[in-house]
């Protein structure tokens, strides 16, 4: 029974960094970060430079303006 205790306790040690890598704190926190990249959405560049273009747009309409008058006094 002894012999057994001791080679289990030998069998943990041995296999000790792989356990922890497996499911230690660290492990936990690698799939947590992988759900959630998971979750994000890639955006390809020209579905975005219309939206930003857009948004530039819309924000120019909406600027305040002023006239300027042609003779300066």
């Amino acid at each position: 029974m002894v012999l057994l205790a001791c080679a289990v306790a030998v069998l943990v040690g041995a296999e000790w960094p792989r356990l922890t890598e497996r499911f230690g704190l660290d492990a936990r926190r690698r799939r947590q970060r992988a759900r959630r990249k998971a979750s994000f959405r890639l955006l390809t560049p020209k579905t975005e430079s219309e939206e930003f273009a857009a948004s530039v747009e819309r924000d120019l309409r909406s600027l305040p303006t002023i006239e300027e008058h042609e003779n300066r006094s």
